[in-house]
């Protein structure tokens, strides 16, 4: 297993076909305001691709921007919403379809309300996750071990629980509300962007 950091592009056919693991880094949670960083991607066989972007960029990544386009991958995301938003404003590319297992977890574990990805890492894989450079500067010249680390556990784990989470949803009777919930949030990502992001258009005020 081993984490490779790339500037600006993924090398060309480095990821095995099939179902990709994908996350992103910002400067904040402003999606128009605050720049991406870098976007990570796994093809659950063990190692782990961090893309970093430079202040400037012009963002041309043809060869990362082929794989989330491509209709054919399912991507995995923990909260899908943001990582679509900076995805398609920074990239241009909608990165779907979609399978988002924050989602899944809330349709699915019920008897809690903790639905972050170190709680679900825990309970679902039983191993630990430390989220410690979360709020690091994504946007510095050098990304440290510590950060390279960090954003490479964000998709670390993202196929095996996502294969658990299939079970439950289908144990549980759910997974056609589940994968109508993944269908429509590039939408979602899309009226975010577009400044509906705190405004619920489907309520009565």
């Amino acid at each position: 297993m081993a984490v490779y950091l790339h500037e600006e592009d993924l090398p060309a056919d480095c990821l095995a076909p099939g179902i990709v693991a994908v996350d992103t880094e910002t400067m904040g949670l402003i999606t128009t305001r605050d720049r991406l960083c870098v976007v990570q991607i796994s093809d659950g066989r063990g190692d782990e691709h961090l893309v970093r972007f430079a202040v400037g960029s012009r963002y041309d990544a043809p060869n990362l921007k082929a794989v989330l386009a491509d209709p054919t991958r399912i991507k995995l995301y923990h909260f899908a919403r943001f990582d679509l938003a900076a995805i398609h404003h920074y990239l241009g590319v909608m990165a779907a379809p979609v399978f988002c297992t924050k989602i899944a977890s809330k349709l699915v574990r019920t008897y809690t309300d903790r639905h972050g990805l170190k709680d679900l890492v825990r309970e679902l894989l039983g191993k630990e996750i430390s989220k410690q450079q979360q709020s690091s500067d994504w946007g510095a010249p050098v990304l440290t071990d510590a950060q390279q680390e960090y954003a490479a556990s964000d998709v670390r784990h993202l196929h095996a629980m996502h294969t658990i989470l299939v079970e439950r949803l289908a144990r549980e009777g759910r997974t056609e509300v589940a994968q109508a919930c993944c269908d429509f949030l590039p939408t979602r990502a899309l009226l975010d962007i577009a400044g509906w992001a705190d405004r619920d258009i489907f309520s009565h005020e």
